[in-house]
């Protein structure tokens, strides 16, 4: 059975007002991750994503390529506690 790992990233550069949220809803979808992604207040974005490992590696190293307009600086990672999501979702408002 393949274990199940949360973690949240915080995706910091020009990701907000480029549709980096609506391709990391289709990337994490296509990768069969849930969770959501969400912006911040201060310009970055937030990802809270749960699948297998090699997955949620995967979504580390597509968001790290600058995927369409986007110029990621830095991806921070923190493993958090499994919420148990059923879908990957955008979160709107901040």
């Amino acid at each position: 059975m393949t274990q199940i790992v949360s973690l949240s990233l915080n995706v910091v550069g020009r990701v907000q007002g480029v549709g980096f949220r609506a391709m990391t809803q289709r990337k994490a979808t296509e990768l069969g991750l849930v969770g959501f992604v969400q912006n911040l207040p201060d310009g970055s974005v937030m990802i809270e994503a749960e699948g297998p490992v090699e997955q949620l590696s995967e979504l580390i190293q597509w968001c790290r390529r600058n995927p369409g307009w986007s110029r990621v600086s830095d991806v921070s990672i923190t493993e958090i506690p499994v919420i148990g999501y059923l879908q990957f979702e955008i979160k709107h408002g901040r």
